[in-house]
């Protein structure tokens, strides 16, 4: 520990704390009650707040522009992710480990349900609604069963990929075809006496629509490096528990929190799914022809983006309400 940087001990290994006993089938490794009696892992409990915080920015989002309301439930249930993990490694506890990590499974169906059911007759919504939710059922029960983390961890993995690769695949076949024929549909009618200023327009339309799906892919880009980012925190922080712990006592507080992996893969992989529901919200507006409706609100990648009515829209709005 260079004599230059000041810290605190962790001290001896606590003993027990106000949770206490531990009831979980995992315990992560952050060591237990070293900073308060009151938190089993402080810093994997204090990283679950950026949840909250993103989930409120979620909600407030989707109230203020009128997203559908799938997106707004879906934030719902990604504040109770946050809240579940929260109260977990705050407590250690069983019950509290399956809020935890059953409702990373149901968010996950209901992004399932916002990208498979687009466009589709009522009959196959209800159909998809009832297969997700056995399918929720099934994992609940099995998962209690086993109480593998395991299991969990895969099944939760194998839909998220599910959803992402859906959701770029529609994005692709689906919303850049429907791009182009709109272009070459505008070519055509310059050959049947468009005027200058219709021309104009449809060319700086396709310009828009291009410039669209180059910043949905981006979106992709820092959402997926982000999140598979916290994946290799965690599981660096599982394969090599032991020496973090070492270097953590060698280093002392508050420089330890670092290397706290779990409190990583919180906050990263918190971040990458709240990118990838933004992203779910674009894309269902531009899917239904409304880019000239809402705007991507995303001046840097270091920047958190939000979907927001353009103000022409906001303001006819505000209009007719006044009426």
């Amino acid at each position: 520990m260079p004599s230059w940087l000041p810290s605190i001990s962790y001290g001896a290994p606590s003993p027990g704390g106000y949770w206490d006993p531990v009831t979980s089938t995992i315990n992560w490794c952050e060591e237990d009650y070293y900073a308060t009696h009151y938190a089993a892992e402080i810093v994997n409990t204090l990283t679950n707040l950026l949840f909250v915080y993103l989930a409120y920015l979620g909600i407030r989002s989707c109230r203020r522009n009128a997203h559908d309301a799938i997106f707004l439930v879906s934030f719902i249930g990604y504040l109770l992710v946050g809240t579940g993990s929260f109260l977990f490694h705050a407590t250690l506890k069983y019950p509290m480990q399956l809020v935890d990590e059953l409702s990373m499974i149901y968010t996950t169906c209901l992004m399932c349900y916002a990208t498979f059911s687009y466009a589709q007759s009522r009959p196959f919504r209800i159909y998809l609604a009832l297969a997700l939710v056995g399918l929720a059922v099934f994992i609940t029960l099995y998962y209690h069963y086993l109480q593998d983390p395991a299991f969990h961890q895969i099944a939760f993995a194998i839909l998220t990929a599910v959803v992402l690769l859906r959701a770029m695949y529609v994005m692709e076949i689906t919303l850049r075809p429907r791009l182009r024929m709109a272009e070459e549909r505008f070519e055509g009618r310059e050959g049947r006496g468009m005027t200058g200023r219709e021309k104009e327009v449809s060319r700086a339309q396709g310009r828009r629509d291009w410039d669209i799906l180059g910043r949905m892919w981006m979106m992709i880009a820092v959402g997926l490096s982000v999140f598979l980012g916290g994946f290799c925190f965690w599981h660096l922080d599982n394969v090599y528990c032991k020496r973090l712990r070492g270097w953590r006592r060698e280093v002392g507080l508050p420089w330890g929190v670092v290397l706290e992996g779990h409190g990583w893969w919180h906050l990263m992989t918190g971040t990458g799914a709240y990118f990838y529901i933004t992203w779910g919200i674009w894309l269902r507006h531009c899917l239904n022809g409304k880019q000239d409706e809402y705007d991507l609100k995303w001046d840097h990648i270091w920047h958190l983006p939000e979907v927001v009515r353009t103000n022409a829209v906001a303001n006819g709005d505000a209009t007719k309400k006044k009426e």
